[in-house]
């Protein structure tokens, strides 16, 4: 409680400052709406906003799958042949700065039209791959200088010491390539939806559209909330799963 009871005074006592100030200069609702206004619209739409914030969800999942699976894989392929390296991480790094509004209309049309879908799951999963490989391959190569000593000891083959010893290593920093992938997977989804969304996937961010076409601010507020909150969901979901695992990891290597 004593963490969590700083942070909810501050909220609330924002929220208040915002409904006084929005009541008190007389603020048009569809410019500002106090956050009464906002409440109102989540409790006549929350139906509607938890489908499409379920889509988007779904969206992110499956980008992240796919995100780890195609990370995950290039990694080992480079921790079999370091030389691979040099090659993939200029890749990955292009991917990482180019603008996700740059490349939509490319990936929409290699889609297809009539699956925006797969567009916008497709762009989600490129925005989560570059903090997973980056994460495995800065977890491959730390490995303890005395234990990779050993290995040469023993005449340990590269395939034996990358499943022995360099994965293992890699636990931490693949666990913490995913929580910071998680969130940016939710990311790319909506901005992916912003851009290549048709209506057709109708997540959080085709609900932020419609109601900002029809001027209802009120609702553009209630859905960036529910946004909001499964942000922090999946978030706080990610750290509980990378405790539990860090803590049987360390147990794993202490005995």
């Amino acid at each position: 409680m004593t963490r969590l009871l700083p942070p909810l005074i501050l909220i609330a006592a924002l929220l208040l400052a915002w409904e006084a100030a929005c009541r008190l200069l007389h603020v048009a609702p569809y410019v500002l709406p106090p956050p009464s206004a906002i409440a109102a619209a989540l409790a006549r739409s929350w139906p509607l906003l938890l489908a499409s914030a379920w889509t988007t969800l779904a969206t992110a999942l499956v980008a992240l799958a796919i995100a780890s699976l195609l990370a995950c894989g290039l990694a080992l392929a480079v921790g079999l042949h370091p030389a691979l390296e040099d090659a993939m991480r200029p890749i990955a790094v292009t991917l990482q700065v180019t603008p996700l509004v740059a490349i939509a209309p490319l990936v929409v049309i290699w889609a297809g039209l009539e699956h925006p879908g797969r567009a916008v799951t497709a762009l989600a999963a490129v925005v989560a791959f570059f903090p997973i490989f980056s994460g495995a391959l800065t977890g491959l190569k730390a490995v303890d200088p005395d234990l990779n000593r050993l290995f040469d000891l023993y005449g340990a083959t590269r395939a034996q010491r990358l499943w022995r010893l360099r994965l293992p290593s890699a636990v931490p920093a693949l666990l913490e390539g995913h929580k910071v992938a998680a969130g940016l997977a939710v990311f790319g989804a909506v901005v992916a939806e912003f851009v290549a969304g048709s209506g057709g996937a109708q997540g959080l961010a085709w609900r932020i559209l419609e109601a900002s076409n029809r001027l209802q601010t009120a609702k553009v507020f209630a859905a960036l909330a529910v946004l909001a909150a499964l942000g922090v969901a999946l978030h706080a979901v990610l750290a509980a799963v990378e405790r539990r695992l860090l803590a049987a990891w360390a147990g794993r290597a202490t005995r």
